[in-house]
C-alpha cells in the first residue's frame, strides 16, 4: 500500500507515509471486510459512510501539515481510521461524528488499537468543536457545498482546513489557511465523499 498507492502517487512527506504503515487498516473494519482492507477503495462501514480509501487519508493528513503536539480536529470520525493516522503523527486529536453508533464503535477500535488517547465527539461536525478550539488543522472527511466558515473560524493564524469542496458528485478537495485577510485557498486534487450532512453542510433532504 505505501509504495504502490502512496508514495508512487506523489504523498512524499516521510513522517505521512511511516504513519500509514504503522497504524493497522483492519483493526477499524468490521471482521468480514478486512480482506479488502488495504484495497485502493472506500470501504462501505454502514449508515451510508465509508472508511476513505488510504490514498485520500495519506493526502488529507500531508495537506494539513500535522506536526508532534499540534491540536487536530478530524470531522466525520467514520471507522477512526483517519484520527488514528493523525494520532499516530503526534498530534492531539479530536473527531466529531453525528451518528452516535460509529462513534462508539470508533472509540472502542481507536482503544484497542493503542489510540486512546483521541477524543470522539458525538454531534454536527459542520459546526466543529468550539469548546475545544483553537485548531492547528481541521481535517474533513466529508464534501460541503462552499467553504464552511464555522470550522475555519475555529482554527488559529497560519491553521489549515482541509476539506472537499463541491456537489455531491464532484468536488476536489481544497486547503484554506487562514489568514488576517481571510482564506487563503490552495486548489488540490478532484476526490468524491459523502456529504457533510449539518447546518452548515448539506441537509438530509438533500437541499443544500
Amino acid at each position: 500500500m505505501v509504495a504502490g498507492q502512496l508514495r508512487d502517487r506523489g504523498i512524499d512527506d516521510e513522517r505521512v507515509l511511516a504513519a500509514m504503515g504503522r497504524v493497522p487498516r483492519e483493526a477499524f473494519l468490521d471482521e468480514g471486510d478486512r480482506p479488502r482492507a488495504y484495497e485502493d477503495a472506500p470501504i462501505a462501514i454502514g449508515f451510508g459512510q465509508t472508511m476513505s480509501q488510504p490514498f485520500m487519508v495519506a493526502l488529507i493528513a500531508q495537506a494539513a501539515d500535522v506536526r508532534p503536539g499540534r491540536k487536530i480536529l478530524d470531522v466525520g470520525t467514520g471507522s477512526g481510521y483517519a484520527a488514528a493516522v493523525l494520532a499516530d503523527l503526534g498530534a492531539e486529536v479530536h473527531s466529531i461524528e453525528r451518528i452516535p453508533e460509529l462513534a462508539e464503535r470508533a472509540t472502542d477500535r481507536l482503544g484497542a488499537a493503542g489510540y486512546a488517547g483521541v477524543r470522539v465527539h458525538v454531534g454536527d461536525g459542520s459546526l466543529g468543536v468550539p469548546e475545544a478550539a483553537p485548531f492547528d488543522a481541521i481535517t474533513v472527511a466529508a464534501a460541503a457545498p462552499r467553504l464552511p466558515l464555522t470550522l475555519y473560524e475555529q482554527l488559529v493564524l497560519g491553521g489549515r482546513l482541509v476539506v472537499p469542496i463541491g456537489r455531491r458528485h464532484t468536488q476536489r478537495l481544497e486547503i484554506a489557511i487562514r489568514s488576517p485577510e481571510g482564506p487563503a485557498v490552495l486548489h488540490s486534487v478532484p476526490c468524491r465523499f459523502v456529504p457533510l450532512v449539518g447546518e452548515r453542510g448539506y441537509r438530509r433532504s438533500g437541499r443544500r
